[in-house]
């Protein structure tokens, strides 16, 4: 059986620009984080393409991978995700197989289907919303482009053929649990904001696991929103800057993140309230004994190899210790 110390941990980020910061300042924040993990010894961290929300700076993810890989040393520095119907495979092949080129063995390429926006960026963006139809043909597309070069393809990602860049496929239904298992690839559930399905997508993929050229064996990472701090009170204290988040993104709002207030009271309804806490439903906050038991009893329970966690604390200080917080539960 798995314990903690077994399990790798990783990091998702969005580059969410804290309220009152630019976008400048917040990417220099990113920065510093990144590398702090990278030292911890963080397995991977990742970076989520979304268009068109005030308050997420991740919208030219590769650009920001690219940024991320050259000040670390060891950390996979990838996307979680690329949302493929957004782009033309070739150029995500082409994209992916320099960032590859520049950083041999340390690039992954996880692949959503969403638009990672609203409908009418979606069409700024020249989105064909029938393209997600064909999200497999394109996943194919793909793996052809970044795989071994046969030297009769008529189309050629270059840089791109040969690369090490590993395919993941994430998902928050079951879809790409099925489409990961059928193709022998890993896969990434985004426990951070639909954890209801989490525990029946994972036991699918692991359950209809083809191996594949890429993959022996089924490997699954679930991705959780992480609230740690020194105590439980702290963390609470913390987890409003979250909480207020999720309220305007279910409200249509801008994405800021909020600096913590001591209560949540009158900011929200009951019914928002209970709208909040289900979408953070996988949350893990407390002090360290706290967040070490529920870690634990997922290790224990869901088909998982891998943990990986968004970290949405306002202070950049506490944001660090966080991660530092984390890394020492694998060895206590």
């Amino acid at each position: 059986m798995a314990t903690l110390s077994d399990i790798p941990f990783s990091l998702l980020d969005l580059a969410s620009v804290p309220t009152g910061s630019s976008v400048g300042d917040t990417l220099q924040r990113m920065l510093r984080y990144a590398k702090h993990a990278d030292q911890l010894g963080f397995q991977r961290f990742w970076l989520a393409e979304h268009h068109n929300m005030a308050g997420i700076a991740s919208s030219a993810t590769s650009v920001l991978i690219g940024q991320v890989a050259a000040q670390t040393e060891n950390i996979r520095v990838g996307s979680g995700g690329i949302m493929l119907p957004n782009h033309p495979p070739l150029v995500v092949a082409e994209q992916f197989g320099t960032l590859d080129c520049l950083f041999p063995g340390r690039i992954d390429l996880g692949l959503g289907r969403a638009p990672g926006t609203d409908p009418i960026t979606s069409r700024a963006l020249r989105r064909d919303d029938m393209r997600a139809e064909n999200f497999p043909d394109e996943v194919s597309e793909l793996q052809t482009l970044l795989g071994p070069d046969a030297g009769d393809k008529r189309v050629q990602a270059y840089p791109g053929a040969n690369s090490q860049v590993d395919i993941w496929l994430l998902g928050s239904s079951l879809f790409s649990a099925q489409l990961a298992a059928q193709r022998g690839l890993p896969y990434a559930f985004a426990g951070h904001f639909a954890p209801k399905l989490a525990r029946e997508a994972l036991a699918l993929y692991q359950q209809n696991f083809q191996p594949s050229a890429q993959l022996e064996k089924p490997y699954a990472i679930l991705c959780l929103p992480l609230m740690l701090a020194e105590t439980d009170d702290e963390a609470a204290y913390l987890g409003t800057s979250s909480q207020q988040r999720v309220l305007s993104l279910m409200k249509g709002q801008v994405l800021y993140l909020p600096p913590p207030v001591e209560s949540m009271k009158g900011i929200w309804s009951p019914m928002e309230q209970l709208q909040v806490e289900a979408f953070l439903g996988l949350s893990v906050s407390g002090g360290p004994a706290a967040v070490k038991s529920k870690l634990e009893v997922m290790v224990e329970q869901l088909p998982i190899q891998e943990l990986m966690f968004t970290n949405d604390i306002y202070d950049e200080g506490k944001r660090l210790k966080a991660l530092e917080l984390v890394m020492e539960l694998k060895a206590s």
